[in-house]
């Protein structure tokens, strides 16, 4: 059966789209019929690679998501050359440790990326939309809503990321913005594999036996299914839902 084009016409931003979910998001967004804007600190080679290109859908685009001048020049040159309908906002770092643990550096680099690298965006996305209708969609976690052991900066991120999705949503209802986030659990991703390998190399077994036994339906979740999830909720399809944080955890929040 032939995929339904629900988002043709429509230009999509994601930023971090080089590799795992972004990258997921963004060939789903591509065959959902998206023109797709592909952001990432070093050309995104793959992502473009794996986008079926025959219709010109994808378009690579390198920018520091900490870098307020950067993020401002790259969405004025998408407005100039594709428009703007769709914000995915994806692109983050992870950080293992509590709170004596994590170091200053370690505390502003995680909020440079995944509190600052969001702000600019969400500020320069929505002044440029010049009062035009548009869908946000920001990559939170679980860990906005639960405490996860070591994972204290990262966790503090995350909750920030949640409660800018709220204020923006309720901020520009009324222009027809709908602003929405969501809260994955574990997902396996190539990032997971190489922590694993790197940290745990005399048990890489017990250690994703252990990852994925921690989501109470027994595995991590994929890219492909937080792709699915972001496509429906940034369409039509989803144009009830705004102001929403939703979850895609295998349970880890309703069964616990």
């Amino acid at each position: 059966m032939k995929a339904t084009k629900i988002l043709s016409g429509q230009t999509a931003i994601v930023t971090g789209g080089g590799s795992g979910i972004g990258q997921a998001i963004s060939i789903a967004l591509a065959q959902k019929g998206a023109n797709v804007c592909v952001l990432d600190i070093k050309e995104p080679t793959d992502t473009l690679s794996e986008i079926d290109n025959e219709n010109n859908q994808g378009h690579s685009y390198i920018c520091d998501v900490s870098n307020e001048e950067e993020v401002k020049k790259v969405l004025e040159d998408i407005k100039a050359s594709h428009g703007l309908d769709i914000l995915i906002n994806n692109a983050g770092i992870s950080h293992v440790g509590n709170v004596l643990t994590t170091t200053s550096n370690d505390f502003n680099r995680l909020f440079d990326i995944n509190v600052k690298g969001v702000f600019h965006f969400l500020k320069y996305f929505i002044e440029l939309l010049d009062g035009k209708k548009a869908s946000i969609l920001n990559l939170a976690s679980i860990a906005s809503k639960i405490g996860i052991q070591d994972r204290f900066a990262y966790s503090m991120t995350k909750g920030a990321v949640l409660s800018m999705t709220l204020s923006v949503a309720k901020d520009f209802v009324g222009q027809g913005v709908r602003c929405n986030c969501i809260c994955p659990a574990r997902v396996h991703t190539p990032f997971v594999d190489d922590f694993v390998k790197t940290n745990y190399p005399e048990k890489i077994d017990e250690m994703m036996d252990s990852l994925s036994k921690y989501q109470p339906i027994g595995r991590m979740g994929t890219p492909a299914e937080i792709a699915k999830l972001a496509t429906f909720l940034v369409s039509e399809e989803a144009s009830f839902i705004t102001g929403a944080a939703i979850d895609i955890d295998g349970g880890v929040i309703g069964l616990r």
